[in-house]
C-alpha cells in the first residue's frame, strides 16, 4: 500500500469511530470503560495521536475521554497499567504533550494515586522475594505489573525515585531461586502464561513475552538505562535475562527464534519440547523480544547483539511459515502490531538494516486492505469486525499502529510507550 492508503486506512477507522454516540456498543460497556485495551481510553487515543500529526479534531478526542471519565475510575488494588486510573493516566499524559496545561490538575491527582500504588506493590513483591517466593505474572509484566507502570513513570520522570525503586526490583527480580530442589531464575511462576494456575504446565514455567515476562523487564531496563536512569547492578540484571534467552534461542541457517516459554520439564531436560515456526508478534514470538534485545543491546554498546536482534526480526517477516501463523490484523499479535515494531526498530539501526527493515511494510500492510476495497470503506468495516474496536486487537490499534508504518512520521505522542518498545 502506499502512503496515502495507509492514512486512508487509519482516516476510515478513526471516522467510523468518530464520536462515541455512533461508536458500536461493546466499547462504551462498564467493563470495557476504564480498559485501555477495550474501550473509550483506547480510542481516544487514536485520535489524540491522529490530532498531534494534523489528520484529525482534537474535538474527536476530548468527546470519548469525556464520555468515558464521566464516572469515577478505579485506583488502588483493583487498577492496574491497563485499566483504572493508570491507564487513563497514560492517555491524557499523551493528550498534556501537546496541549500544554490540558489535564493537567487530572494528572497531578492520577499521578499521587500512581505512586502510592507503586509503593504497594513494590512493598508487596520485595516482601514476597525476601519469604523465596515466587512471583505472579502480574507482579512484573507490562499488562498489569511493575515494569508496565514503570514504563508510565519513565515517560513523565525519568529521574523520579519511584522508577529507580522500580528499577531496584527489576534487579532483584533477576536473582535466582531455588524451588523443590531447582534453581529457577527469579521471574519464575508456578502458574500457565494465563497467570492462573494451569495443568498443562506443572511446576509453572518462565515467561518469554513482552506483555507478560521477562521480555518487558529487559525492555524497561534498557530504555531507562539509554535515557541515563541506572540503578546498581542495572546491566548485570540486563546481561542476566540476555543469558536466559540466549541459553534458549534455537538458531538455523533461516533464522533465530525463542521460546515464548519455558516449562519445567524443559529446564530439567535442557530441551524445548516444542519447536517449530510461530507467530512473531509484540505479545509473545520474535518481534518483541528482538525489539527488547535490540534496545539493550544499544544500551549495552553491544553491536554484535544488535544485529542479531534486528536480523532476527528482518528474517521473521520474510518467513513465509511463520506469516502463515500471523492471523489476526491488531498490534497486540497482528500484522498492525508487526508493521510499527518495524518502524521502531528501523529508526533504531543502520541505514542499510532500515532499508531492509521498511522493505518488508508493503507486505505487512497489505494483509490489512482486502483486493480491490476502498480504505476507508475498509477501515470501518473493522471497527465492525469480530476483533472490534479496541486498541490491543481492535480497530483502534491498527489505525494507530497505520501511521508510522505510513511513513508520516515517529509517533508525536508517545502512545505506544504502553508496550514498552519506545
Amino acid at each position: 500500500m502506499n502512503h496515502d492508503t495507509v492514512l486512508g486506512l487509519s482516516a476510515g477507522i478513526a471516522d467510523r469511530l468518530a464520536h462515541p454516540g455512533t461508536a458500536p456498543s461493546t466499547v462504551s460497556t462498564e467493563a470495557a470503560r476504564q480498559h485501555l485495551a477495550l474501550g473509550p481510553i483506547g480510542i481516544a487515543l487514536l485520535h489524540i495521536e491522529r490530532a498531534a500529526l494534523g489528520l484529525g479534531s482534537w474535538q474527536r478526542a476530548h468527546d470519548w475521554l469525556a464520555a468515558a471519565t464521566r464516572r469515577p475510575f478505579t485506583s488502588g488494588a483493583d487498577s492496574h497499567p491497563f485499566y483504572g486510573a493508570p491507564a487513563l493516566a497514560h492517555v491524557l499524559a499523551c493528550a498534556a504533550e501537546q496541549l500544554p496545561g490540558a489535564y493537567q490538575h487530572d494528572l497531578v491527582l492520577l499521578d499521587q494515586q500512581i505512586l502510592k500504588d507503586v509503593q504497594r506493590r513494590l512493598g508487596a513483591a520485595h516482601r514476597r522475594i525476601d519469604s523465596g517466593q515466587l512471583p505472579a505474572l502480574a507482579e512484573f509484566d507490562a499488562i498489569r505489573g511493575l515494569t508496565g507502570l514503570g514504563g508510565y513513570l519513565l515517560r513523565q520522570d525519568p529521574a523520579s525515585p519511584a522508577l529507580r525503586s522500580v528499577l531496584d526490583y527489576c534487579v532483584r527480580l533477576t536473582n535466582p531461586i531455588t524451588h523443590e530442589g531447582d534453581i529457577l531464575p527469579g521471574w519464575w511462576t508456578l502458574t500457565g502464561p494465563s497467570g492462573r494456575p494451569d495443568d498443562r504446565f506443572p511446576g509453572g514455567h518462565s515467561n518469554s513475552g513482552m506483555a507478560h515476562g521477562i521480555g518487558s523487564v529487559l525492555a524497561l531496563l534498557a530504555l531507562c538505562a539509554r535515557r541515563g536512569t541506572k540503578v546498581s547492578g542495572h546491566r548485570e540484571a540486563m546481561r542476566t535475562i540476555l543469558a536466559w534467552l540466549d541459553r534458549w534461542a534455537t538458531t538455523t541457517l533461516q533464522n533465530r527464534t525463542w521460546p515464548y516459554w519455558v516449562t519445567r520439564d524443559e529446564l530439567r531436560t535442557g530441551q524445548l519440547a516444542q519447536t517449530g515456526p510461530r507467530r512473531p508478534s509484540w505479545c509473545y514470538g520474535i518481534a518483541g523480544i528482538a525489539r527488547a534485545q535490540q534496545l539493550a543491546a544499544l544500551a549495552l554498546d553491544d553491536p554484535a547483539r544488535r544485529t542479531v536482534a534486528e536480523n532476527a526480526l528482518r528474517d521473521a517477516l520474510t518467513n513465509p511459515e511463520q506469516l502463515r501463523a500471523t492471523t489476526h490484523s491488531g498490534l497486540c499479535h497482528g500484522f498492525a502490531g508487526l508493521a510499527h515494531l518495524t518502524v521502531r526498530t528501523a529508526a533504531d539501526t543502520a541505514p542499510e538494516t532500515a532499508k531492509q527493515l521498511r522493505a518488508v511494510l508493503p507486505d505487512l500492510l497489505a494483509t490489512l486492505l482486502p483486493p480491490g476495497s476502498k480504505p476507508e470503506e475498509a477501515g470501518a468495516a473493522l471497527v465492525d469486525g469480530p476483533a472490534g474496536a479496541g486498541l490491543l486487537d481492535g480497530a483502534a490499534g491498527i489505525g494507530l499502529g497505520l501511521l508510522a508504518a505510513s511513513g508520516t512520521a515517529l509517533p508525536h505522542t508517545h502512545w505506544d510507550a504502553f508496550l514498552l518498545v519506545a
